[in-house]
């Protein structure tokens, strides 16, 4: 599916778009109203305000240097505008809540096999499988509250050095299997 996603011939910033998703792993449209001033260049950082979290809590997602890479090629199509992937038709909204999931759908996958929120999906099914890094440390990733309101008085703790690495190796992991040699048989 990565390699799919590189060779989309659709719309750029959708195909940006596409590329990106797997390695911030936020929801679609939190990915979709990204703005170009939450973006913290040289912190590496991308801050998400409350108001567009689903649980209305800030959110800071460690951007690894693929992550950095891809918002570069963005930032030369898009910019100039408030928003990181811009609407086709209005430039001062956001990307259509459909543009992920058609690019996906063009791309052969059907929605049982892949949505653009199915990448929130595969990382924590990988990351917490790979045994490497703390539950918690991905739940906080994901932007989990957690439910347990006693947990949650106590376990405030956002785990963000191993976060940093955590999504910078994730990164890594992906360019590896997009990169892996297919053989038949």
């Amino acid at each position: 599916m990565l390699r799919a996603i590189e060779g989309f011939s659709g719309h750029k910033t959708t195909q940006l778009a596409l590329r990106l998703a797997p390695h911030v792993f936020v929801r679609p449209g939190e990915l979709r109203h990204a703005e170009w001033a939450e973006i913290d260049w040289e912190k590496a950082i991308w801050s998400i305000p409350a108001c567009k979290m689903k649980m209305r809590r800030a959110h800071k997602v460690p951007l690894s240097r693929q992550s950095l890479a891809i918002l570069r090629e963005v930032q030369i199509i898009t910019g100039n505008c408030e928003y990181v992937f811009p609407g086709f038709q209005s430039l001062k909204r956001p990307m259509s809540e459909n543009a992920l999931n058609g690019a996906l759908r063009r791309l052969g996958y059907s929605g049982d096999e892949m949505t653009s929120h199915g990448f929130r999906a595969m990382a924590s099914t990988l990351l917490n499988e790979m045994g490497k890094w703390h539950p918690d440390a991905i739940e906080r990733q994901l932007a989990h509250v957690e439910s347990d309101g006693v947990r949650r008085a106590y376990a405030r703790g956002e785990y963000w050095d191993e976060r940093i690495k955590m999504m910078q190796e994730w990164s890594d992991y992906l360019d590896q299997l997009r990169d892996r040699k297919v053989t038949a048989g």
